[in-house]
């Protein structure tokens, strides 16, 4: 763990009223490498652990957004797969689409976690309730986190974050035990 993390209780209380959680896509719902066809057609892969965290988190009442600096078919259909309704991509600005995601949803910053792993993600992590950079994120993310993944982007950190917000506000359990006999 880093120093300028703040204690985990602080970060709990964060979780708690998480309202909205963000995640940025390359480097965080992958592991960042982009696989280009020769045709242009561009290939992602995501975990499928990530997938079923952002299920269960939204099962749970917490909206779950997508933004996104660069535009994919396989993001589309992976979010919409998923029922994920707020997926942003193309986006240069993500402060300015945060800000606008929160007034239409009728948020303060404080309701809201967004997770990422380079810079174009800074400005949003500082607005941020609670701003989660994953374990492979650049130096200057991490400084600037509550929180920092255990697992690298696209190998399960987005499940960490959503696991860290359902155990704060209590739902982990009752999520977990619809998935036993």
């Amino acid at each position: 763990m880093h120093s300028h993390l703040v204690s985990n209780k602080d970060v709990e209380t964060r979780a708690a009223k998480v309202r909205l959680c963000v995640f940025d896509v390359d480097g965080v719902l992958t592991d960042g490498r982009l696989y280009l066809s020769g045709g242009g057609r561009e290939y992602k892969v995501f975990h499928s652990r990530d997938g079923q965290g952002l299920v269960m988190l939204r099962d749970t009442g917490v909206e779950i957004a997508i933004i996104s600096g660069r535009s994919s078919e396989a993001v589309s259909e992976r979010m919409k797969e998923l029922g994920i309704q707020y997926v942003y991509q193309g986006q240069s600005d993500k402060l300015l689409l945060f800000e606008d995601l929160m007034r239409r949803l009728g948020l303060e910053p404080s309701q809201t976690a967004y997770v990422g792993d380079d810079l174009p993600d800074l400005a949003v992590m500082q607005r941020a309730g609670l701003a989660v950079a994953v374990a492979d994120a650049h130096e200057l993310v991490q400084q600037h986190a509550h929180w920092q993944t255990r697992l690298p982007g696209g190998q399960g950190a987005a499940r960490e974050v959503c696991e860290l917000i359902m155990k704060a506000q209590g739902t982990l359990s009752a999520q977990h035990a619809k998935y036993m006999k």
